[in-house]
């Protein structure tokens, strides 16, 4: 008997139970029958790649795959970062979801491990900037002091100013 793990626990995994067999695919309540064959058709392909999109996924190592989505946190952070005026709150989640996943795995990520914490260190440096000139305008203009900079975006206790890396 095998076992699977899960946030929940291992759970017992018996391989000739029919109901661990795979799924059929969900059509949202719809029978193959029911489809055109043009609709069919489309349902398989899509069917056949997503099955490809996860041979893909499970085939490369999960540091690569992890470091893919933290760079992605880090892009997101510097979209939030480049509007007029600077999104900080919006910023300040995505550079803390970037740093909870590269200061909880250090030596797990891979070749990329010193190009994540480099891209978590700049964009911390380019939040404290952002956050510094919203302060000094609303300082310096104490009646303009609307959602338009963000509110405090950060200093709220959010992990985005911390250390630098």
């Amino acid at each position: 008997m095998s076992t699977l793990w899960t946030p929940g626990g291992e759970h017992p995994v018996d391989p000739d139970d029919p109901a661990t067999e795979p799924a059929e695919p969900n059509l949202g309540g719809m029978s193959p029958d029911d489809m055109s064959p043009e609709d069919r058709q489309k349902a398989e392909d899509m069917a056949r790649d997503m099955a490809a999109v996860q041979e893909q996924l499970a085939s490369m190592p999960a540091a690569v795959v992890i470091a893919n989505h933290a760079m992605g946190l880090y892009e997101l952070a510097a979209i939030h970062l480049s509007k007029k005026p600077a999104n900080l709150p919006e910023t300040a989640a995505a550079i803390d979801a970037m740093a909870g996943v590269v200061e909880k795995l250090p030596g797990r990520l891979g070749e990329a491990e010193e190009t994540l914490k480099a891209a978590l260190h700049q964009i911390r440096m380019a939040y404290v900037k952002f956050e510094q000139a919203a302060r000094a305008a609303e300082e310096a203009d104490p009646a303009d002091n609307g959602p338009e900079t963000g509110g405090s975006g950060g200093s709220d206790g959010n992990d985005a100013e911390a250390d630098d890396g």
